[in-house]
Order: structure tokens, then C-alpha cells, then sequence
């Protein structure tokens, strides 16, 4: 373990030294895990048992903590970076614990297609501006304060677009995981942001370099497949050659997701609660925890957890 000494201190972990604090029985199979796993977003089953396991442990630590549910968890990072895949992965190995554990993407409070085309914003979906702050500040803050149901509108990637009259129904969990582009964002004020609501946060990082092949590739695969379909709101690209293919994601990353990462979402990345560092096989290589959560004694209580007969 060693010291990270920026602005904000954590602890630095090699994917072997976090490893150590163990999965206990926070595991999942392989066909478990295959059934979670989204689009070009591999991730095998030692990335639960050595990266994912021993966070759900010391996770589970912070909720016993805790007098009052649910236990909000927050999921950032870039697109393609693998923040769906992780948090459906969270979910199930968290639920094992025999809580209630749910899972809201904040796409469903992006503006409907209409008034993002409107307001000349389509070409900025996903940055701040594209969502409806006020219901997503009002759905935490009613989480919160115990409202016994709850509702999100449903987001289509297929029709990229809120689907009219479907929700996501949210009633009482214990835990629930709140996963998204801009989760993390301040405020320049004293004005409340969705931080706010938050028991821990995560920061899936990566080099951007990384993150654009992984978007690429995503790309690539979502040409052939689901763009194919009339009913795609890219259903225009399906004719489109394979170097041509590549080049057209290229572009869309360079000039909207890439910006978005660099102004909106990497500098929040040090506000987390914890850090997930990715190598260029999408695999965790280093972990960040935040000192003022100190882990030292967090290790202290696993391990007399493990000795309790």
C-alpha cells in the first residue's frame, strides 16, 4: 500500500494487495456473471473474487454503519468504460447479503428527444445540460426522506429516448446504486447536487486512449447488430463500410464523448470514495481508497469478522 499525496489523499492498492482483504462469500459464477455482462464489456469472474468481492465487504462495513436506508451508492466514469456492467455486477454480488439492492441509471432523466432536438442539445446528450436536474434531485431527495414508491422513467438505447408512459418502479431498498456520467458533479455555489444523497461513490478510471478503443469497438458491434433494426435511432449507419464504421465512432468520441469526459466527468473523479483503475484488457489493475475512510481499521474489522466462530 502506498500514499497518493494529491489534493485529495487515498490509499494505492495493486489489484494482489486489495485482493488480500478477501471476497468472503461475495462471489458470483460464471454463468452468473456472463448474464450481467453488457456489450464489448468483458470482465472475468477473478476481477468479483479479487477487485469487486473485498469492495462489497468493506462496502458492507459502511452500511452496518449506518442507522438509516437506503445506502446510496454512486457509479461515474467515462461512456464505454464499463460503469453498466460493473454496477449490474455490484447489484448481484451486494444482494447476496440478503438485502434489497436496486439499480437506477440516471439515463432516464435525460431530456425526451423532442426537447433535447428543441433546445439544439441532441449533439450534447450526457452532458450536464441534456438531463432533467430538478426530478433527478427530487427522486433522491424523496429516497432519502423514505418515500415508500418511487418512480424513473425508462430510457431506450435502442430508440434513444425516454420510452413514453414506462417506469422503473423503486420501493424501499436497502441499497440502491445510482450509476451515470455526471453523478459526481459540485456545485460552484451552495446550491444541492446529487452528491449529496451519496453513502460511497465509485469512479470507474482508465486511460482515454483505452476508453476510445473500448468506444470503437462498442460502436463496431452495435453497427452490426442492434443499428441493423428499423426501429434504431441509428438504423442511418447500417449501411456503412467497416473501415467507415470505425472512423464514424472515432468521430463521435472525439467530439462529444471525449470532450464531455475531459470537462464534465474525469475532474470529479477525486471526489469518489473509491477509485477503479482499468487496464487496456478492461481488467481493475489498481485500486484508490479515500483516507478519510481508513482502511486500516476497516481491514482490522473484516478480519475479526473472520475469526468470529
Amino acid at each position: 500500500m502506498k500514499r497518493d499525496r494529491s489534493t485529495y489523499f487515498f490509499d494505492s492498492f495493486t489489484r494482489s494487495q486489495w485482493a488480500r482483504f478477501g471476497a468472503g462469500t461475495y462471489r458470483l459464477s460464471v454463468d452468473a456473471l456472463s448474464s450481467l455482462k453488457g456489450i464489448n464489456e468483458p470482465m472475468l469472474v477473478s476481477e468479483v473474487d479479487e477487485v469487486i468481492g473485498p469492495l462489497c465487504r468493506l462496502i458492507d462495513l459502511r452500511i452496518g454503519e449506518k442507522t438509516t436506508y437506503p445506502f446510496v451508492i454512486a457509479v461515474s466514469g467515462s461512456v464505454a468504460v464499463g460503469k453498466s456492467t460493473f454496477s449490474r455486477v455490484l447489484r448481484a454480488v451486494l444482494a447476496q447479503a440478503g438485502r434489497t439492492v436496486e439499480l437506477v441509471a440516471t439515463d432516464g432523466f435525460l431530456w425526451p428527444t423532442a426537447i433535447l432536438e428543441q433546445r439544439d442539445l441532441m449533439r450534447r446528450k450526457g452532458f450536464p445540460e441534456s438531463y432533467d436536474l430538478e426530478s433527478m434531485l427530487a427522486f433522491l431527495a424523496n429516497l432519502k426522506a423514505g418515500k415508500p414508491v418511487l418512480q424513473v422513467p425508462v430510457y431506450s438505447h435502442e430508440l434513444y429516448d425516454i420510452v413514453p408512459e414506462q417506469f422503473q418502479t423503486i420501493i424501499l431498498p436497502q441499497v440502491l446504486i445510482f450509476e451515470g456520467l455526471n453523478v459526481l458533479q459540485g456545485s460552484r455555489d451552495d446550491a444541492v447536487v446529487a452528491a449529496d444523497y451519496f453513502d460511497f461513490s465509485i469512479y470507474l478510471d482508465a486511460d482515454q486512449n483505452d476508453i476510445e478503443q473500448w468506444y470503437v469497438d462498442r460502436f463496431s458491434v452495435l453497427q452490426k447488430t442492434v443499428f441493423q433494426r428499423p426501429t434504431s435511432y441509428f438504423h442511418h449507419y447500417k449501411a456503412l463500410r467497416p473501415s467507415e464504421v470505425r472512423n464514424t465512432g472515432r468521430q463521435i468520441w472525439r467530439t462529444i464523448n471525449l470532450p464531455n469526459l475531459l470537462q464534465n466527468i474525469q475532474p470529479t473523479r477525486e471526489r469518489a470514495s473509491v477509485i477503479l483503475r482499468k487496464d487496456r484488457s478492461h481488467a481493475v489493475e489498481e485500486v484508490l481508497w479515500r483516507q478519510a475512510w481508513p482502511i486500516d481499521s476497516l481491514g482490522y474489522k473484516l478480519r475479526a469478522r473472520e475469526r468470529t466462530p
